[in-house]
């Protein structure tokens, strides 16, 4: 008998030995604990796997710090995939085995010169893309996801962020009419079509929450703002990663996850 079928694909990548090597953009740089971050990076699998993903890891890149954040190679919709062009030129060659794993499940487009994009840029709510405008996205990218997408009947908007390195830092969807956001960093105006769910101001970080569906990933650092969410009813499923959150990544960052 065949394996049966899971609705949801997660792609993953290892924690690089080099990640102690990372990009930062805003945070200061502390030891990183490169056995500590495979551990919570494999129990982050194993979550996805019990909320019905598919886990699939794209090869290793040791040589790449910033690789375990898998988010920023690219964004992947039901019609198609995107890669993407790293606003930090230390990451650019990461795309290349997730394109070719990509290349497999969905039409593949690309963002070109001079065009940047990180996918912890982009933010789908509906059929509504929300891209930050930040040091790692600029606007020419943001002009081409646009092209891309518009066929597809998706509408782009630019959203400006200051104080964080990516959109999803500030903002995430709860589900397609509500979003998590930290007003510090990106204007709750932008999404006057979303009801908007601030964090608790003691927990600036916290409001990067990941969908499966309609099941939520949470970091486990949050218990404020955690709390906020499911007085309005929602459930969590949470995981620690706070060492992976000392390289500036979240639960966002670190799977592309898509129907099957």
């Amino acid at each position: 008998m065949p394996p049966l079928k899971t609705p949801w694909i997660a792609l993953t990548r290892e924690v690089s030995p080099t990640i102690v090597e990372c990009e930062l953009t805003h945070l200061a740089r502390v030891p990183i604990s490169v056995e500590v971050a495979r551990a919570q990076h494999h129990a982050y699998e194993r979550l996805l796997s019990s909320l019905g993903c598919d886990v699939r890891r794209v090869a290793p890149a040791p040589a790449y710090p910033d690789a375990v954040f898998i988010e920023d190679a690219a964004v992947v919709f039901d019609e198609v995939a995107v890669i993407a062009r790293p606003g930090a030129a230390s990451r650019r060659d990461e795309t290349g085995a997730v394109e070719a794993v990509l290349a497999t499940l969905r039409p593949v487009a690309r963002i070109a010169p001079p065009g940047t994009l990180d996918g912890g840029d982009v933010l789908a709510v509906g059929r509504r893309v929300y891209v930050g405008r930040t040091e790692r996205t600029n606007d020419e990218g943001i002009a081409q996801l646009r092209v891309v997408l518009a066929p597809h009947g998706y509408e782009v908007q630019g959203v400006d962020v200051t104080g964080c390195l990516h959109l999803k830092t500030a903002v995430t969807a709860v589900d397609d009419a509500t979003v998590l956001l930290n007003p510090a960093w990106v204007s709750p105006a932008a999404f006057a079509r979303a009801r908007v769910v601030e964090v608790d101001p003691s927990e600036p970080m916290a409001a990067n929450v990941l969908r499966v569906g309609d099941q939520l990933v949470y970091g486990a650092s949050y218990s404020r703002t955690q709390a906020r969410l499911e007085q309005l009813g929602y459930v969590l499923h949470t995981v620690d990663a706070s060492e992976l959150a000392k390289a500036e990544g979240a639960v966002t960052c670190c799977s592309l996850v898509m129907r099957g």
